[in-house]
Formats: C-alpha cells, sequence, structure tokens
C-alpha cells in the first residue's frame, strides 16, 4: 500500500517535496528532541491527486484513521471526546514557504459538547468559549466561505454592548453568546449549518487546505516569485497547544537573528494570553521578545536554548512560531526565515565567521535577487523632512507614491497611469498580494514587526511602514487622517522602511553605500564564477556605475539612444528627410561628431575591458513625430508642408515594425548610417588608444537572418574602418547579436563571418513565441492564472523554446569556430535563473543593466557551485 500520511517521528527535513517544508521540519524538530505537540502530515502527493480528480487515493482513509488514532494514543485524548477533547490545527505547508498565501484552521474539534469537557478539564471557562469562538468564526470564513468581516463586525458590536474595548475583556458569557451568534451567521449566509462533528470538520478542513493551494492569493504569490513545478501543498494536523489559557500562558514570532540586519540578537515579539494570530493579525500590539525574560525567565532560557540548537542544526537563520502552555514551552514550526537583502549577506557572512558554513554555502546562502534591494533608493540625508507619523521600520528603504486604499486601486493606478503608489491599510492580509506587489511601499495602522506586511514586503524587497498608531485609515472614504490633518486618495507621501517615518510629500532620495560585507561577498562570488559579467550602459555615467558594481565590459551600447538627445534629435530627423545619400551626408557628418565624442568617453570609462556597440536598430519613424500637432511644428521647421510631411511619416510607418525594416536591414539599405557609425567609433578609439588605453571595440550588426546579411554589412564595417590603414591602433571585432529564430538554425554559417555573437533574447522571445511585447499585458496574466504559462517569457529565459535555440545556436556556431565567443544582453540576462542557464550553457558573459550586475555576479557563482 502506497503511503500518503507520516507522523511526525516517520518525517525528515529531507522529505520537504513530499511533506513540505513545515511537515519536514516538525519531523525533523522532533527527531533532535525540541518540544513539538504531536501530528501528521498529510503528502503533497495528495493533494495534486485531489486537485487533478477530486477524489483522494483509495488507502487515503484508512491510513487517515491510523495516523488519528496514533495521535489520539500518543496525546492521551480522544477527538470528539465530550470529557477531555483533543482539538487539532490543520495547516498547509508547501515545498516552498507560501507565508500566508493558503488556509489554516485552528482549535478543530470543538462542538457545544466537547466545549464543557474542555472547561471541565481546564477549570477556564472564558478560554473554553474563546478557543471555540475562535473555531467557530476560522472554519465559517476558511471551509465555508463567510465573509471574516461579518464575525469581526460581530464581535465589535457584541463589545460595544457591553462597554468593553478589548476582546480580552469579554467573560465566558459573552463569548458562549458569540459563538451563537457565529452560528447565526453562518445559517444565513452559507447552504449548510456549521458541523458538530468534529470527524467531519477534520475532513473539510483538509479539502479546504487543499482547495486553497489554487486560490487567487496563492496563484499569484507563485507567479511573483517564480514558483513553479510543486505538487501541491501539504496538510499538517498537530494537537494544539494553548496560549490562551491564562496569565502563564502565551504565544509568539521570533528569529534567531535580526531579519532586517542580519545582527545577532532574538528578534521577535509575544503575547501572553493569547493565541498565535493574535500576534500577526494585529488586532492587539505585541511586546518585544526580550520583555519574556522580566515576564518569565526559564521559559525565555529554554526559548533561547532551543532557538540557538536550531539554528545551528539548519546553519540558517530561523524564523520559529512558539507557544507556551500554563508554563511549558511548546515550538510549532521553524523554518529558514525571510529577510531584506542586507540581513542576508550579513547572515552568510558571520555564519562562514562563526565555522557553521564554507564560503560556497555561505554563496548559496543568499538569492541573488534579493541584491536589488541593496541599491534601492534612500531618503537623502540632508533633506528637510516633514514627519507627520511614525510606525515601526518594518522593511528597510524608501519610496515615495500616491496614496490608494486598497489592492484593486494599486493595481489600477500602476496599470493604467502608470503612477506610484504607497499602499495604506489598517493591516495587509493574503488578498491584497497584487496590490503589494504593485505599490512602492506599505503603510499599515496596525501589525507588528512580523505583521503580514512586515513578512511579505521583507521577502519582495519593499519599504514597509507598519503598526503606525497614530494614524487613523478610512479604507471606505479614502481618507487618511492623522490627528487634525486629512490626506485624500492621491496625496503624496514618502515612506522610510528603515526609520519608520511617514513623510507628507516627494523626498529627494540616494543610492545607500554598500556594506563591507557586501564587497566581501562579491569578492568570494568572484573567485568561484566562471561567466564573465557585464552591462548594458549607452552613456560614461552608466558605464562608472557598472565598473562599481564590478562590470567586467559593456555587452551592449545601444547607439539609438545617443540620437535621442535634444540636440541631435534635429540631425536625425534632417538625415531621414533628406531626398538621396548626397543630402544626407550633412546631418551624417554632424552626427558622427557626437557619437565619435560619446564612444570616446565610454572608451576612456572602460579602459582595456571590451565595449560592444550595436549599430543603429529601430526603424527610422520612431525618430519622427506622429500627432498632428508634432508633425505641423516639424514641418515648418523643415520648410514643407504638414501634409507633405505626414506623406513621408506615413511612408515610413510599418504594419509591424518589429519585424520590418530596421537592424541590418536599415544597413543594407542605407549604408551611409553604418559607415558613419563605424568612422565614429574608429576615430574615438583611435583617439583614446593613443592615451595609453588598450580599446577593445566590439561592432555589433543586428537581426541577421542570413549569412549573406551579414557577410553584406562585414565589407561594409572592414572597408570603412581601412579608411584609417595604418593608423588603427585599437582592438576590433565584427559579430552580430542574434535575435531571429533562422539565425540560431544557421549558427554554424553565420558563425563563417562572425567573430562573436551576442544573443538578444528580447526580440528572440518575441519571434520564437510571436508574442508582441508591447501588447503581452493584455494576455499574459490570464496565461499564467490558466498554467499556459509558467512564468512571463519576457522576465526570463524559456528554456523549453527560446533556451533551445540558443542551445542549438552555440553548437552549431562553435563546431565551425571553437573559440567563438558568445554572450548575451537581453533583458532576461540579470535574471538569477537565466544566469545558471547561460552557465551551463557554456556562454562567455551575460551582460545586464548596471544595478544588475551584482545580482549576475552572484548568480554566475552559485551557478558554478552546484553544477561542480
Amino acid at each position: 500500500m502506497k503511503k500518503y500520511i507520516y507522523s511526525f517521528r516517520e518525517g525528515s527535513r529531507g522529505m520537504k517535496s513530499l511533506l513540505g517544508g513545515k511537515g519536514a521540519n516538525l519531523s525533523e524538530m522532533t527527531k533532535i528532541g525540541i518540544p513539538v505537540p504531536f501530528g501528521f502530515t498529510i503528502s503533497t502527493e495528495v493533494c495534486d491527486i485531489f486537485t487533478r480528480t477530486g477524489e483522494y487515493p483509495e488507502s487515503f482513509a484508512e491510513q487517515l484513521e491510523e495516523n488519528l488514532r496514533l495521535l489520539e494514543v500518543s496525546m492521551l485524548k480522544k477527538l470528539g471526546d465530550p470529557k477531555d477533547p483533543l482539538l487539532v490545527s490543520v495547516r498547509s505547508g508547501a515545498a516552498a514557504s507560501m507565508p500566508g498565501m493558503m488556509d489554516t484552521i485552528l482549535n478543530l474539534g470543538l462542538n457545544d459538547e466537547t466545549v464543557k469537557g474542555l472547561v471541565k478539564k481546564t477549570g477556564n471557562p472564558r478560554f473554553a468559549y474563546d478557543s471555540y469562538r475562535r473555531f467557530v468564526q476560522m472554519f465559517g470564513d476558511v471551509v465555508m466561505g463567510v465573509s471574516h468581516d461579518l464575525f469581526e463586525e460581530a464581535l465589535e458590536q457584541m463589545k460595544e454592548e457591553v462597554g468593553f474595548e478589548s476582546d480580552t475583556d469579554l467573560t465566558a458569557e459573552h463569548l458562549k453568546e458569540l459563538v451563537g451568534r457565529y452560528k447565526k451567521i453562518i445559517a444565513s449566509k452559507s447552504s449548510d449549518e456549521f458541523p458538530k462533528n468534529p470527524l467531519r470538520q477534520m475532513k473539510a478542513s483538509i479539502e479546504a487546505v487543499f482547495k486553497s493551494w489554487n486560490n487567487p492569493r496563492a496563484r499569484s504569490y507563485r507567479q511573483i516569485h517564480g514558483i513553479t513545478g510543486l505538487l501541491g501543498t501539504a496538510v499538517n494536523i498537530q494537537a494544539m497547544v494553548f496560549g490562551n489559557m491564562g496569565d502563564d500562558s502565551g504565544t509568539g514570532v521570533t528569529f534567531t537573528r535580526n531579519p532586517s540586519t542580519g545582527e545577532k540578537q532574538l528578534y521577535g515579539e509575544f503575547l501572553m494570553n493569547a493565541q498565535g494570530e493574535d500576534v500577526v493579525a494585529g488586532i492587539r500590539t505585541p511586546i518585544p521578545i526580550q520583555e519574556l525574560e522580566k515576564i518569565n525567565k526559564p521559559i525565555f532560557d529554554e526559548l533561547m536554548a532551543a532557538t540557538d540548537k536550531l539554528e545551528k542544526h539548519y546553519k540558517d537563520m530561523q524564523d520559529i512560531e512558539f507557544t507556551i502552555e500554563r508554563g511549558k514551552l511548546f515550538l510549532l514550526q521553524t523554518r529558514n526565515g525571510k529577510r531584506t537583502a542586507e540581513a542576508a549577506v550579513n547572515i552568510a557572512c558571520e555564519l562562514f565567521d562563526e565555522g557553521l558554513i564554507t564560503k560556497e554555502e555561505a554563496l548559496l546562502k543568499v538569492d541573488a535577487s534579493l541584491l536589488n534591494q541593496l541599491l534601492h533608493p534612500q531618503i537623502k540625508k540632508s533633506a528637510e523632512k516633514n514627519v507627520i507619523a511614525t510606525g515601526l521600520p518594518a522593511s528597510p528603504g524608501a519610496a515615495t507614491g500616491k496614496i490608494v486604499f486598497n489592492s484593486d486601486d494599486a493595481t489600477d493606478m500602476v496599470a493604467d497611469k502608470n503612477e506610484k503608489v504607497i499602499l495604506v491599510r489598517k493591516e495587509t492580509s493574503p488578498e491584497d498580494i497584487n496590490g503589494m506587489c504593485m505599490a512602492e511601499g506599505i503603510l499599515t495602522s496596525r501589525g507588528g514587526m512580523t505583521s503580514h506586511a512586515a513578512v511579505v514586503c521583507r521577502g519582495m524587497g519593499k519599504c514597509c511602514v507598519a503598526g503606525c498608531n497614530g494614524i487613523v485609515v478610512n479604507a471606505n472614504a479614502k481618507k487618511l487622517i492623522i490627528g487634525d490633518m486629512v490626506l485624500n486618495e492621491g496625496a503624496v507621501i514618502t515612506l522610510d522602511g528603515s526609520t519608520g517615518e511617514v513623510i507628507l510629500g516627494k523626498m529627494e532620495m540616494q543610492i545607500p553605500e554598500l556594506s563591507e560585507n557586501f564587497q566581501r561577498l562579491m569578492t568570494w562570488a568572484d573567485e568561484f564564477r566562471t561567466l564573465k559579467i557585464r552591462t548594458n550602459a549607452d552613456t560614461p555615467g552608466d558605464c562608472k556605475k557598472a565598473l562599481k558594481f564590478g562590470a567586467e565590459g559593456v555587452g551592449l551600447c545601444r547607439t539609438e539612444h545617443m540620437f535621442f538627445d535634444e540636440s541631435r534629435i534635429h540631425l536625425v530627423r534632417k538625415m531621414i528627410l533628406a531626398k538621396d545619400e548626397k543630402g544626407r551626408s550633412e546631418p551624417l557628418k554632424k552626427l558622427q561628431e557626437f557619437q565619435s565624442e560619446d564612444f570616446e568617453e565610454i572608451f576612456r570609462v572602460m579602459g582595456d575591458k571590451p565595449v560592444t556597440i550595436r549599430l543603429l536598430d529601430p526603424p527610422l519613424h520612431e525618430f519622427l513625430p506622429d500627432t498632428e500637432s508634432s508633425i505641423a511644428d516639424l514641418a515648418k521647421e523643415f520648410d514643407m508642408t504638414a501634409d507633405e510631411l505626414k506623406v513621408i511619416v506615413s511612408g515610413l510607418r510599418e504594419v509591424n515594425p518589429m519585424l520590418g525594416h530596421r537592424g541590418c536591414r536599415l544597413g543594407i539599405t542605407y549604408p551611409d548610417i553604418y559607415q558613419m557609425q563605424v568612422r565614429a567609433i574608429t576615430e574615438a578609439a583611435m583617439k583614446v588608444s593613443k592615451t595609453g588605453v588598450k580599446v577593445c571595440a566590439e561592432i555589433e550588426i543586428p537581426l541577421v537572418g542570413t549569412v549573406r546579411e551579414l557577410e553584406f554589412l562585414r565589407n561594409i564595417v572592414k572597408e570603412t574602418i581601412n579608411e584609417y590603414i595604418g593608423k588603427i591602433n585599437f582592438r576590433y571585432k565584427i559579430g552580430t547579436m542574434i535575435e531571429v529564430p533562422r539565425a540560431c538554425l544557421t549558427a554554424n554559417d553565420i558563425a563563417k563571418a562572425a567573430d562573436f555573437f551576442s544573443f538578444g533574447t528580447n526580440d528572440l522571445t518575441q519571434m520564437t513565441y510571436g508574442y508582441s511585447r508591447d501588447d503581452l499585458g493584455s494576455f499574459v496574466s490570464k496565461y499564467l492564472e490558466l498554467g499556459i504559462l509558467d512564468a512571463d517569457p519576457m522576465a526570463s529565459i524559456d528554456q523549453d523554446g527560446v533556451g533551445r535555440l540558443m542551445h542549438i545556436c552555440v553548437e552549431l556556431g562553435r563546431r565551425e569556430k571553437a573559440d567563438l565567443e558568445i554572450g548575451i544582453c537581453g533583458e532576461q540576462a540579470g535574471d538569477p535563473a537565466s544566469v545558471e542557464f547561460c552557465h551551463n550553457l557554456g556562454l562567455n558573459y551575460v551582460s545586464c543593466s548596471p544595478f544588475r550586475v551584482p545580482v549576475a555576479r552572484l548568480a554566475a557563482a552559485q551557478a558554478a557551485i552546484r553544477n561542480k
């Protein structure tokens, strides 16, 4: 009989894909002697079968009964026993951490009879009915689909009726009455009544957790974080321990190190006489973990010992949930803690310094994509600030934007109006995931440092100020009230996630200095990586930034970007509107001077490092105006009628410009444009080389699809350079950008005329899929939702499609020329998964934006370590 359910004594951390991260860790904790409430895990295979068929495997019911019996024997209690009932939690837990995205049910097993047994057994009627009302609310919301807000409204109404402000002031009788009201809400809003039978409760809860694997927030989270290939979620059924049994009980969340900075100290929060959701939901303001030492030193010392043991066992910073039940400590979960980039770098370096891990392990500890956070803007230190409120510094960095009060408005304002927004909420919930992703930063009036908003923002690298008690959020009226000040939707504020400050208006930002540990990590990365990292840069300023971040050359300099400068666009238009080659010669001569100056500055900055310069690529109509008024203005400037100019603009405009008169096709029909650019490159290189710099210019011909195109233009480039015969004092190569699928399939022929290849994956992806990247947004979200695509193909290299073409190209190209230099410079090049793919493909370099260079350096080292 195939095994589908494992007790905590049977699993291990190596069974993560089967038991999920939570289940595997609970088994591991049990194995090493950590006090864990006993339970069992239903495997991810069951979720996969249930999701596909709507049914459970044949032996599932028998195994569930077996493991429930084992749990009852271990706890000396029975589910549904009216005298001493076993109560359990039902929690999700996938192989990849997805905090808060799927569903949880606590206190399962309570009904009108078992609650009396709980009262008798504990002698605490308030605790029993508090647990019961929480269970009815959770079950009604998660399993029966009744809105959480209806239960919250009933709770608030009850407190108002009896004149209490806090939930903890309510008596057992109040809570008993509240249970009745909750059941009436369920009966009126659901097709069924609240079930009395505990086994029925359990089966319905298991099904609800499995269904939550594909709820909108879980799907969105997986899309945002690139989580693919998992079977589903496991379900953990675990004996309940209670933190709300009185003042000798409590619950909390703690990290073994500070998840924002990496500092080695216990970092977390707790509440006495509370259950776990009270800490993370922001209903009550939690207490810093260090205060536990004053309240109960033996428990604090035991917690310190357990957290230290777990960190050393897992060799990483741990995120731990714990409960104290009547003076006894239990640990409910441990996992590698989510952290900011700063913390990740510091923790990796310090774990190495402490002798717990090797350099290779330290490099693998840091999520390469997180390094972008270290380069995020911060508020300029000299800037004057009008601080209007202060909350908790929940996730570092700074952000400015217009206030919005719900996730949908955030998404709409960014997608439709390209606005920068700050999402303001009382507290965030998993349903806010899309808006949080779109927003620049998050501000909440409730919650602590381990609240949903704080944890999710740290994982996303977004700035967050949480628990800002000085503000009142009225989401319905779309108003943010701070004392006498009222800010409406659209008002601009700035958040400082490092200090917790909320600042009125837009603030000037600055890029932070990189830490010593960051530099150490980058030095280690360079020891292991074999893949070179270049940058996509069109200006000397971009080149300087990239060099600071460790770039080893320019992999793509887009010459057309230089043409859009105000001082040059007139000359470009004059060249386009000229009727013949003679008419083009004058503006081209002046453009050559400008281009030569540009290249000269770039060559000086880059020194001996290679600089790949792509010759003009876009279609000419992109340089001309497209509105009636701008056409009329330009016509006057060139002494022609607006109608005459319209005819020219219309003649240049194409039905499908992506596949039209651009790239090498432009160079073949207007060779004088490419000749001008090559002369500019040659003169700049010669001038800089005279100063002792060993310039290396790589001249790149774009959009080649046949070897004859490349041969024709290579000859023009060579002839143009040979105009300076006897003066050439610099190194140069002539190559092509591989963007057309046909070029990949005929790479052996094209390699005969090329000194190097560089994949342009933006166009290669467009042409492989037949997607326009400008229009992809109109349908890609639906494709991702339906599982037609696993990821946006413009964000990361599609290894099954584009990747296969690249593989064919490399194999054919190097069959013709064994030492052919091959790189990549598309938008996807800085993505860690794409970097690893390029490493495994044997490319010479990847080229990405300046701020992605550190990401690529680390990702390249990780690829080398993983693929030794």
